[in-house]
C-alpha cells in the first residue's frame, strides 16, 4: 500500500487530493497549519485508509524535519511527496510591494518546498523508488503585471523541478510538475488579506477550474505505470488561455 504525504492538505488543491487519495486506498500523511481543518478531513477519511496528521509551518525548517521524523515507522516511507502548500500575497507593482508579502511567498512557496523535499527525498534514493510532485502555476510560466515576486516564486519551483528530475536522474524517483491556471480556492481571498467580495469577483462570469479537477490530474500522474514520468502539465479552464486573459461573460 502507497503512502502519499500532501502539503497544504486543509483546504483546496490538498484536501481534494486527500480525497481522490483515499479512494484509492493509500496511506496519507496531510499537512497543514490549521490543525481543526485537518482533523474534520481525518475524520471524514479515517474510514477509507490510514490518515496521520502533521501539524506545523513549511517555513519552519526545523518543525519541517522534526515532523518528518516524527512518523510512526508504517507511514516513514513516503511513496509520492506532493508539494501544494503554497500562497499568494498581495497584487501591487513591484515599488508598492510589501515587503512582509514578499518573505511570505519566497518562504512558502520556494524554500518550504525546499525544506519538505530535502527531509524526504533521502529515504527514496535509498529505496530507489518515489514520486514527487510539485504545484506550480501558470505564473511560472509568464509574468503578468503586479504579480511580479509571486511569478517569480512560482517560475522558482518551476526551476527546482526541472533541477530535482536531472540531479535525481538514475535514482528510481518520478519528478512532474502540474501548473494550474486559475482555481477556485481560497488563493483570492489569501491574496487580497480576507477580502471576500474582492476574491468572489475573480471567479465571476466564467467557469473557473475546481479542485477536484486538479486532484483527479494528480490521481492520473501518480497510477501511471512505473516507467511513465509526466514532467510538465499546464492546465487552465475553458475560459482562460493565460494569466491574465480570461473570457468572462
Amino acid at each position: 500500500m502507497k503512502t502519499a504525504l500532501i502539503t497544504g492538505a486543509s483546504s483546496g488543491i490538498g484536501k481534494a487530493t486527500a480525497r481522490i487519495f483515499a479512494e484509492e486506498g493509500f496511506n496519507l500523511i496531510l499537512c497543514g497549519r490549521r490543525q481543526q481543518k485537518l482533523e474534520e478531513l481525518q475524520q471524514e477519511l479515517q474510514n477509507k485508509c490510514a490518515v496521520h496528521l502533521l501539524n506545523f509551518d513549511v517555513r519552519n525548517k526545523e518543525e519541517v524535519f522534526s515532523n518528518i521524523k516524527s512518523l510512526p515507522l508504517k507511514m516513514a516511507n513516503i511513496d509520492i511527496l506532493i508539494n501544494n502548500a503554497g500562497n499568494a500575497h498581495g497584487l501591487d507593482p513591484i515599488q508598492d510591494g510589501n515587503i512582509e508579502d514578499w518573505d511570505a511567498m519566497i518562504d512558502i512557496n520556494v524554500k518550504g518546498l525546499l525544506y519538505i523535499s530535502k527531509a524526504i527525498i533521502p529515504k527514496m534514493i535509498e529505496r530507489s523508488t518515489g514520486h514527487i510532485i510539485n504545484i506550480g502555476s501558470t505564473a511560472g510560466k509568464e509574468v503578468y503585471p503586479n504579480g511580479n515576486v509571486y511569478c517569480a516564486s512560482k517560475h522558482a519551483v518551476d526551476a527546482i523541478t526541472q533541477g530535482m528530475r536531472l540531479d535525481l536522474n538514475g535514482k528510481g524517483i518520478r519528478i512532474g510538475a502540474i501548473n494550474p491556471g486559475m482555481v477556485e480556492t481560497e488563493f483570492s481571498e489569501v491574496r487580497f488579506k480576507g477580502d471576500k467580495e474582492k476574491a468572489k469577483k475573480v471567479y465571476e462570469g466564467f467557469k473557473a477550474l475546481q479542485p477536484e479537477d486538479i486532484a483527479e490530474i494528480i490521481r492520473f500522474v501518480v497510477t501511471r505505470p512505473s516507467h511513465v514520468n509526466i514532467a510538465d502539465l499546464l492546465v487552465m479552464c475553458t475560459s482562460q488561455a493565460s494569466s491574465t486573459i480570461v473570457d468572462k461573460k
